[in-house]
């Protein structure tokens, strides 16, 4: 990377891009809910440190739980461009206990705007009737969507991003001052179907009962870990951080959903998103579900679908056409987190959070996937 090629975030440009979401490219095509172009900024690590390995002290949370809620996050002050920096920095685990701290710079193509991100703050229970659908039977868990969807050793859900890579919470991990006793030896579930005495595999000819399933580990290699969740910690800014990004050790040879950017609430088609979890209450059971954006900071969308502890790190996914490839496409655009209870004018309201995948947070997840910023230019 060369200072020619890029020039650093300013005030100016990190506040373009916290307003303008990137650069979206107006559709032509009213009559279909299409995905917005975007510009997307660098991020790329610039020095990178040995820490000592951590204790693995922590118990791991299924949920998170914060009090600020939206007008209380569109309260908050811009970061400055050091404190982004400081934030989207990120702290990497290996499978032998090791880990490291890396800074990074953000940085924007000679050719344009763009920059960094703002910030903004998040138990779920069930909202009157409880809209949830359990998913049955390998023809529907084996088939994408729903195979996107797995399930973490620490109890949390996670979905397939690339053929190595697991997109959840960072809060399954870590709680923001220690890593959590099972991350050390952090495996990921994948359902398969529960082989029968004699069996090699297929359905019973005859059976009319579903199929039974059973979950096969893969180890994790290594765990990214935004810094703004661990120095924030869902206090002031940790809810909007709480992300992680995981790397298994073989590929899981899977279908994935890919990341975006995500789109603002207006944008989504009806208004809706969609996300599959491992819900406790529901043990086994790989959970669907969908529900309306009821608010939207720069960096968080409330919600109230249905949800339990343990659908945490679930991917959010929207459907929308793709203009440039001329079909449609399911993308990430969020990570579900946990739960906040809002004070609306004295009269107590609850909502479920997901973390949105911002510009920069897209640069930077995608970083950790594909190791390439040149990769990452457009969300």
């Amino acid at each position: 990377m060369t200072r020619s090629a890029f020039s650093m975030v300013g005030l100016p440009a990190l506040i373009f891009l916290l307003w303008a979401v990137g650069g979206v490219i107006p559709s032509s095509s009213h009559w279909k809910p299409t995905w917005p172009s975007y510009k997307v900024p660098v991020v790329v690590p610039q020095l990178t440190v040995n820490l000592d390995k951590p204790q693995f002290d922590a118990e791991a949370k299924l949920e998170v739980v914060s009090p600020c809620g939206p007008s209380c996050h569109k309260r908050s002050p811009l970061p400055t461009y050091q404190e982004v920096k400081d934030y989207l920095s990120y702290e990497t685990l290996y499978s032998n206990g090791s880990r490291t701290e890396t800074e990074v710079g953000i940085y924007v193509v000679t050719s344009g705007s763009a920059g960094a991100q703002s910030r903004s703050r998040t138990k779920r229970q069930i909202y009157g009737y409880d809209t949830r659908f359990s998913i049955f039977g390998k023809d529907f868990l084996l088939n994408y969507p729903f195979s996107t969807s797995v399930k973490l050793s620490t109890g949390c859900t996670g979905t397939l991003v690339a053929e190595k890579h697991v997109l959840t919470a960072a809060h399954c991990i870590h709680d923001g001052k220690s890593y959590v006793k099972g991350a050390k030896k952090l495996r990921v579930g994948f359902l398969r179907p529960k082989l029968k005495d004699g069996s090699k595999g297929g359905n019973v000819s005859g059976s009319s009962e579903p199929e039974r399933m059973k979950f096969q580990w893969i180890r994790v290699k290594r765990t990214h870990v935004p810094k703004g969740w661990i120095k924030g910690n869902a206090n002031d800014i940790g809810m909007d951080y709480d992300y992680a990004l995981l790397e298994l050790k073989k590929p899981h040879k899977r279908k994935f959903m890919k990341i975006g950017v995500s789109p603002s609430a207006r944008q989504l088609p009806g208004g809706r998103i969609h996300f599959s979890g491992y819900d406790n209450d529901r043990p086994g059971n790989l959970v669907y579900r969908f529900c309306d954006v009821k608010d939207e900071t720069f960096d968080l969308l409330y919600q109230q679908c249905d949800a339990q502890p343990g659908a945490s790190g679930s991917g959010v996914y929207v459907r929308m056409w793709k203009r440039q490839n001329h079909k449609w496409e399911r993308k990430i655009i969020g990570i579900f987190s946990g739960h906040q209870w809002v004070d609306n004018n004295g009269s107590p309201q609850d909502f479920n959070v997901a973390v949105r995948i911002t510009p920069l947070k897209y640069a930077q997840i995608c970083y950790w996937i594909k190791g390439n910023y040149m990769d990452c230019r457009d969300g």
